[in-house]
């Protein structure tokens, strides 16, 4: 292939076109449950550990009426096992934020958008929705100069211009590329679309769960991949497999510290179609601006706190109750994938709390 043939774009570009384009990997029927596995789908304890969470949050608001708005929805899976497992407890006005259509049968309670809704007061839950939004990749050629990455429809590299601008000082900040051949992804507009999901929180939490990493353990040569039918393969923005990467969470934090307090509950910065967090997780940073301190937990801990462990069930209910100790054991197995080391419990959880406005 030629230079003349090829259409060589960013990554960026090219990713948003392969995702969400006419014929869209993300726009297919089958939705990304006919190609990957979240969390979602792994076990129903996740979904009820949202429902945990979004009862908290209601305790905090003083409310049994609440929002939860689950961006990146996929096809109303979580927003579907929430609502079940809440109940009659609490009144849930829902909204599903996702670019492709509304899928047939889901709930009529779950009102379904391209953008995050205004005002909301309650839970803005976001599993596995940065990793999605498209980012440039960039990579030091041999003299140590920072170039943007090009790619053809069939995956075909070639180094571009000089990456400057905004995109530069995101890098020197978050990424540093200090050896010929490292590369990054610019997680700038990640940022942007995390603060303005924030920003549309009146009062109550945002949180963004995915595959990420912080400053302190950045990967060298970056993550940028691709995943269809269940398994790992070539990144090739054409429309055949889901393109993705690993979210910088802290830089995200970050943005959303700075942003959050002037927009929350009023217009903000398009969200998309649809504080510095420490090095290391745990607790987040210096609060700044009038929020609360940001947190960064793996999953494994986020979801312990929520009551979910893998701990076998004792011995002796096998006797006393054999067929609640089956239940208890395929629910632990079920608990074990969600926290996991080297898996699902590897996920960092980002939890930024909004206090309504005469709590700041």
């Amino acid at each position: 292939m030629t230079d003349e043939t090829c259409q060589w774009q960013g990554w960026r570009e090219a990713t948003e076109r392969a995702l969400y384009g006419p014929e869209g990997f993300y726009l297919r029927p089958e939705g990304p449950a006919g190609h990957f596995r979240t969390s979602v789908h792994a076990s129903p304890l996740f979904a009820a550990a949202v429902a945990r969470l979004l009862g908290e949050v209601a305790d905090e608001l003083g409310t049994d009426e609440v929002d939860l708005v689950d961006v990146g929805a996929g096809r109303g899976e979580l927003l579907t096992a929430v609502l079940a497992a809440v109940g009659s407890s609490l009144t849930v006005r829902a909204w599903a934020v996702e670019r492709a259509a509304r899928p047939a049968g889901l709930d009529p309670r779950v009102e379904w958008t391209d953008r995050v809704p205004g005002g909301v007061r309650g839970l803005l839950f976001a599993n596995e929705w940065l990793d999605n939004v498209p980012v440039d990749v960039a990579e030091a050629d041999a003299r140590g100069t920072v170039r943007y990455v090009e790619v053809a429809p069939d995956g075909t590299e070639r180094l571009g211009g000089p990456v400057t601008g905004p995109d530069a000082d995101w890098l020197a900040r978050w990424w540093p590329l200090r050896e010929p051949g490292a590369r990054a992804e610019i997680g700038r507009p990640r940022d942007e679309a995390w603060a303005a999901a924030v920003g549309r929180v009146a009062a109550g939490r945002a949180v963004a769960v995915d595959y990420a990493h912080v400053r302190a353990s950045r990967p060298p040569f970056g993550t940028l991949t691709g995943f269809r039918a269940g398994r790992e393969v070539p990144p090739v923005p054409d429309g055949s497999c889901d393109v993705t990467a690993h979210v910088a969470l802290d830089a995200c934090a970050d943005r959303a510290e700075h942003l959050a307090p002037d927009a929350a509950g009023r217009p903000a910065p398009d969200a998309g179609p649809a504080a510095r967090a420490p090095d290391g997780g745990g607790t987040g940073p210096r609060a700044g601006a009038g929020l609360p301190r940001a947190e960064l937990v793996t999953q494994r801990e986020a979801l312990g706190r929520l009551g979910v462990s893998g701990g076998r069930p004792p011995l002796a209910l096998a006797s006393t109750d054999p067929a609640g100790y089956v239940r208890a054991l395929a629910a632990a197995g079920q608990a074990a994938e969600l926290t996991a080391r080297g898996g699902l419990g590897d996920f960092l959880w980002l939890t930024q709390r909004v206090p309504a406005e005469g709590a700041r």
